[in-house]
């Protein structure tokens, strides 16, 4: 998968690993909700959210920082309970 935009990953010190595999997420996955997100919205302190579903069928979130080279992942997660039922509820609802 070729990502347009340079995606890079904070890099959790612990484990000298990207922050995401902590929450068995890896980078392709997350690539792949950044290139088609089902939501993108504005998160905190100028991140964004963008939360899909992978073609393996996981929903997951994505927080991200735009940078003007490249996007910053910080972590993402897989949804689910009350936040993916929402999630669910926002697309059925969505105007096509």
């Amino acid at each position: 998968m070729e990502s347009v935009v340079e995606v890079r990953f904070y890099i959790d010190p612990a484990t000298d690993a990207p922050h995401v595999h902590n929450h068995n997420v890896n980078e392709d996955e997350v690539i792949e909700i950044l290139e088609r997100p089902g939501e993108d919205r504005a998160g905190q302190e100028g991140s964004r959210v963008a939360v899909g579903q992978t073609s393996s069928g996981k929903y997951l979130r994505v927080i991200y920082v735009p940078e003007p080279e490249s996007l910053f992942v910080i972590t993402a997660y897989e949804l689910a309970g009350k936040a993916l039922a929402a999630y669910r509820r926002r697309r059925k609802n969505k105007p096509q």
